[in-house]
């Protein structure tokens, strides 16, 4: 349990603030078409939305980062992917009234994701996040992602604050990683993109919640 008081509340961005799973299965959907397959049903994508284009391509192709066809795979799944990045992609149902309220509480919030930027920026803006967010860190904004500790690290000096006073929260377990690397505090989002083999109970994350709602009792 979290009895604490943060400055600032950083959020991994797919799986946690938003729910991009959609778009990024018809992206996926897309492109299988496009090759001559079958398109896989959703609820077989969402879990692995949180694993960006290389988990999603290894599923519906088979295909790893390793094999020759994957650059031009991924190259059309991210193309495909960008010209439909807001079809349907919003926030957690919830997440609306945590974000007003820590702005109510005059705590400050940010996003931390591996999603690199040119497609974090158009995303934010689309969804109106750009301009309420106080960093936004994307995947290659530093020269590690998670889950190495210095994009949130480097969120913590955006804001001139301490990584003690921040707490971070996400949904897979490089973001508990990168968190306790960074002597972040931690929250695992059960609502997020887990999969079957998925054991947040091992990854020693200060708390996990089921609903965005619950951010409001640990701050």
């Amino acid at each position: 349990m979290i009895i604490s008081t943060f400055d600032v509340v950083l959020f991994d961005l797919d799986g946690t603030l938003i729910d991009t799973a959609p778009d990024l299965g018809y992206a996926l959907n897309g492109l299988l078409q496009a090759h001559g397959h079958q398109p896989l049903d959703h609820a077989r994508i969402r879990p692995y939305a949180s694993h960006g284009s290389a988990g999603l391509i290894k599923l519906g192709f088979g295909v790893s980062t390793d094999h020759p066809d994957y650059p031009a795979l991924q190259q059309q799944f991210l193309q495909i992917y960008a010209d439909n990045i807001a079809r349907e992609t919003r926030l957690f149902l919830g997440m609306e009234q945590v974000l007003t309220s820590l702005q109510q509480r005059g705590i400050r919030w940010g996003i931390v994701t591996n999603k690199p930027a040119f497609l974090t920026d158009p995303l934010t803006q689309a969804l109106g996040l750009t301009e309420q967010a106080s960093c936004i860190v994307s995947g290659d904004t530093t020269q590690h992602s998670k889950p190495h500790p210095e994009p949130l690290l480097y969120a913590a000096e955006l804001l001139n604050t301490a990584a003690a006073n921040c707490l971070y929260i996400g949904d897979a377990e490089r973001d508990i990683i990168a968190a306790q690397r960074a002597h972040m505090r931690s929250v695992v989002a059960l609502y997020g993109y887990l999969g079957e083999h998925d054991k947040p109970e091992s990854w020693q994350a200060d708390c996990m919640i089921n609903h965005p709602h619950e951010i409001l009792q640990w701050i």
